[in-house]
């Protein structure tokens, strides 16, 4: 089984290099097992608190094999609006939430979730599901959780 250790620069060239294709709940793992897309077995072992991101690469110890991480398409819920406000308000409600997104121009994605869909369409966004990579916005999950520094008017149990 092949061990990768680091994260490493990108190569010029890409194309021939081993692909690590991964699901956005893996990536913000430190250490797991997984196939690369050739089949060959690999074991990540990662400084802890760091979120892998489509493209990057990672480096065995010796760094004489590079592997390029590549974002799996997974199941999502894109919610699409030409409304600013309306995006910035579902936006606000899926952060109370604390739920994972990805923002674009006019939409946001999220793991697909059905109650989620139904609130969101409540307020007037078009959703709909799709198989997709999933990248989201790094904020609070940078350092692979979310830390309460801040106050606010809930407690939460430990």
């Amino acid at each position: 089984m092949l061990t990768l250790t680091r994260r490493c620069t990108t190569p010029a060239d890409i194309t021939a290099m081993p692909v690590l294709r991964l699901p956005f709940e893996t990536r913000q793992k430190s250490r797991f097992r997984a196939l690369l897309t050739d089949g060959t077995e690999v074991g990540v072992m990662l400084e802890r608190g760091q979120v892998l991101r489509d493209g990057e690469c990672l480096c065995a110890a010796a760094g004489d094999v590079v592997v390029r991480v590549q974002a799996a398409p997974e199941p999502v819920s894109e919610a699409h609006s030409a409304d600013a406000l309306l995006l910035l308000r579902a936006g606000y409600h899926l952060g109370n939430r604390h739920v994972p997104l990805q923002l674009g121009h006019g939409w946001l994605r999220y793991l697909h979730d059905h109650v989620l869909d139904e609130m969101l369409r409540g307020l007037g966004l078009t959703v709909g599901f799709k198989q997709a990579p999933f990248e989201p916005e790094s904020g609070a999950y940078a350092a692979g959780g979310h830390a309460h520094s801040h106050a606010h008017g809930h407690q939460h149990a430990h």
